[in-house]
């Protein structure tokens, strides 16, 4: 079965389950007030990591370097809002966990292992001659 179909027939029952579980707990103002204050917490910083991933990435390009971690970071940080937003526990522990930089760093080297593993010993070239050829002696193909 496909891992995208499964996540989203998953989510919302651990959604629901979590909710539950913790609404008996602490009550269900508090677990209500409680979704409400991790998503604008949430949010606000999602605001100023983007802002600083933004920063960092006009230092790499005033370096000519290409922002490649900061374009990925971006990316990510604004999934992790959209997880924040979203009503629940279980997406608000993965919002946060994408958010803070410490946790993104560690998931990014889980992520993106198998292809930093990969060398390719290919050459991206070919090779040729070329030829000059004045205005005089124009040749037509």
């Amino acid at each position: 079965m496909n891992s995208i179909l499964i996540a989203i027939i998953l989510v919302p029952i651990i959604e629901i389950y979590l909710l539950i579980k913790i609404g008996s707990q602490i009550g269900a103002l508090t677990t209500i007030l409680l979704i409400f204050t991790t998503a604008v917490v949430g949010i606000y910083y999602a605001k100023y990591e983007g802002l600083n991933t933004l920063k960092s990435g006009f230092i790499q390009l005033s370096k000519n370097e290409a922002p490649t971690y900061e374009m990925i970071s971006g990316a990510v940080i604004a999934f992790a809002a959209l997880l924040l937003i979203i009503p629940g526990f279980f997406t608000d522990v993965w919002g946060f966990l994408l958010i803070f930089p410490l946790t993104r760093g560690f998931i990014f080297n889980l992520v993106f292992k198998k292809f930093k593993n990969k060398k390719t010993e290919k050459n991206n070239f070919i090779d040729g001659e070329f030829e000059d050829i004045d205005d005089d002696n124009d040749r037509k193909i």
